[in-house]
């Protein structure tokens, strides 16, 4: 998966935003204000930090070692996932839509509804 195609999968979503609050090279994809991806898109390699369900979070790190605890992150909630091509660009973006997921299912029930419109 190269950057460009991480950026518009992350984009393809309902209600998300990119926004650059860190530097102007750190990507922060939000879904209603909240962070569910940052990356820097220039980076090599290419590394996405993923929301994901802690015990998930803890499996997927001991059978892939692309992917590893969230750096600078809180590491039960977030692993970084090195996007060099070893992970299937499947996987990579089934683990970009579950982030996406479980950031939706933490929103106020009023926010999801309006999410759910088209």
């Amino acid at each position: 998966m190269t950057p460009d195609e991480l950026r518009a999968f992350c984009l393809s979503f309902n209600d998300v935003v990119e926004d650059f609050p860190f530097t102007p090279e750190t990507s922060v994809f939000k879904v209603a204000g909240k962070l569910f991806a940052l990356t820097r898109l220039d980076g090599s390699p290419l590394t996405v930090n993923l929301k994901c369900e802690p015990d998930i979070a803890v499996q997927l790190r001991q059978a892939h070692p692309e992917i590893v605890p969230g750096y600078h992150m809180n590491k039960r909630h977030w692993n970084t996932v090195t996007v060099d091509g070893e992970l299937p660009d499947a996987m990579v973006r089934e683990l970009v839509e579950d982030s996406y997921d479980l950031v939706v299912a933490g929103l106020p029930r009023a926010v999801r509804l309006r999410l759910d419109r088209p």
